[in-house]
């Protein structure tokens, strides 16, 4: 029999919760778990109990913060082309802004 694995706080997780969701959901799940810098439980699970989220910022928070900005200067340069502006986009610009804009506030006190 193998050993019971516990979480950093030393609780038994021997419960599995699954849901499903369409291929859009994931990816702006995925999304939002690369920019907390969270593993996806911790972070489903922190906003399933309403928790709120702190992004420790760190190489892999940044660099992901890098990817998705350049995510988002392609689809303006397409927009600027005269193409439509969609939700997720506007969706992500406003997430990746709350992220940047709460890693200035913890790293410039």
């Amino acid at each position: 029999m193998s050993a019971k694995n516990c979480d950093s706080h030393n609780r038994f997780r021997g419960r599995t919760i699954g849901f499903r969701v369409s291929s859009e959901e994931e990816k702006q799940i995925n999304t939002v778990v690369e920019l907390s810098g969270m593993t996806k439980q911790d972070y489903i699970v922190a906003k399933l109990l309403d928790r709120t989220i702190y992004v420790q910022g760190n190489c892999k928070v940044h660099r992901a913060v890098y990817d998705k900005l350049n995510e988002v200067l392609v689809e303006l340069q397409r927009i600027e082309n005269g193409e439509l502006i969609n939700d997720e986009l506007m969706s992500n610009i406003e997430l990746i802004t709350s992220i940047v804009n709460s890693l200035y506030v913890k790293t410039s006190m």
